[in-house]
């Protein structure tokens, strides 16, 4: 597994085909414990400069030991080599009400049950997918369909956006500051249980 480490923006701008995305400025040590469940999987780090030592170290002592090494020079040796990256596509809260008021866009929230119960958007195009869950669950969705996702705060739906990407999803929309960005819109949401 490639496993990017820097910021949300960063990997949104570049990635190398296939990495996930989980952040050291996120909840990184348990999220890697949720979605990597192989800790013998060998792990090659794209991370910031300067925090190598840091990102191998918060990998061991959650019991991930096989880190290959990291990526010299970052992203941008990747890019000078020569070799191809990709990116994902972000829009703001504001555009995201446009285009949610104007079709029936499929909607990936991947916060928690408690959160999407709590409050999350109205439409039966609206589907929970927590972020813990997703690899179970993925099978569920329509690998050719545009999905639009958010979480809380822009963090786990990259997370969630790289992992689909992985798996051959390649129409994704990440909704930039999440949930917190979408409840300054006019959309309509509402409390409730999921099914």
């Amino acid at each position: 597994i490639i496993l990017d480490v820097r910021s949300e923006k960063e990997f949104i701008k570049s990635h190398i085909p296939n990495s996930i995305f989980i952040g050291l400025n996120g909840n990184f040590a348990p999220w890697v414990g949720a979605l990597i469940s192989d800790i013998n999987q060998p792990i090659l780090l794209v991370v910031p400069k300067g925090r190598s030592e840091e990102a191998i170290i918060r990998l061991a002592r959650v019991g991930y030991e096989k880190s290959l090494g990291y990526l010299d020079g970052g992203i941008n040796s990747w890019i000078e080599s020569g070799k191809s990256t990709e990116q994902i596509t972000s829009i703001s809260a504001k555009e995201f009400e446009l285009k949610f008021e104007n079709n029936n866009s499929a909607v990936l929230d991947v916060r928690t049950k408690t959160e999407y119960n709590n409050l999350h958007l109205d439409g039966n195009h609206v589907q929970l997918l927590s972020l813990d869950s997703i690899h179970k669950k993925m099978g569920e969705l329509d690998v050719k369909k545009t999905y639009h996702i958010y979480c809380g705060g822009g963090y786990r739906s990259i997370i969630a956006a790289s992992i689909l990407k992985r798996n051959g999803f390649s129409s994704l929309i990440d909704v930039s500051g999440g949930f917190a960005a979408l409840k300054d819109t006019q959309l309509s949401m509402v409390a409730g249980k999921c099914s």
